[in-house]
This record gives C-alpha cells, structure tokens and sequence, in this order.
C-alpha cells in the first residue's frame, strides 16, 4: 500500500533546519508557544506515534427545512443538550413507538 503522508523532497528540507523545542511548565504555555510558532520547525523533536484508528459509527447528514432547523435549535437549547443530540434522541423514540 502506497505511503499517504511523504515528507517533502529537495530545497524545503534543507531550509527547513529543526530548532530545539523550549521546556514548558504547563499545557497552556505549550499551546500559547505555537499559537506564534510554526510546528514544522520543531519536527526533529516531535515523538513519533502509532495509534489505530478503528470507526464504527457512521454519522449521516439529513436536510432539514430553515425554519424547522430554527425551532430545533431553541428547542435542543433550552434543554442544554445539541441539536444531533435533540433529533438522534427524538428519532429513537419514534422509531421505538413505530415497531
């Protein structure tokens, strides 16, 4: 199977030298640290991961008229809860009642 992410040949790897990464005493100034720096930069310094990606759930989009999508999202806000939340909830119980 073909490799999907190949580091980039020629010129830009050569330009692009790895900098040391700085020592961070917290998350947040982790994030603040590359809210301003380009992580490619850092690359060299990075851990290397492995990690499986196993989905099971499918999720579908549905068109939903404009004015019933408005009453959805008054109705899911007040009760606290997302509009995929409302309508997945909604659908169930339908579909419970139906069988």
């Amino acid at each position: 199977m073909p490799e999907i992410w190949q580091k980039k040949r020629g010129s830009y790897m050569t330009e692009n030298k790895s900098k040391k990464l700085p020592k961070f005493d917290s998350t947040e100034e982790l994030v603040d640290f590359f809210d301003t720096h380009d992580l490619g930069e850092y690359e060299e310094n990075l851990p290397e991961v492995d990690f499986d990606v196993d989905i099971k759930r499918k999720h579908y989009l549905v068109s939903v008229e404009g004015n019933l999508m408005n009453k959805l999202l008054e109705i899911a806000q007040e009760q606290q809860v997302s509009v995929e939340m409302l309508v997945d909830s909604w659908l169930k119980e339908k579909i419970i009642k139906a069988s």
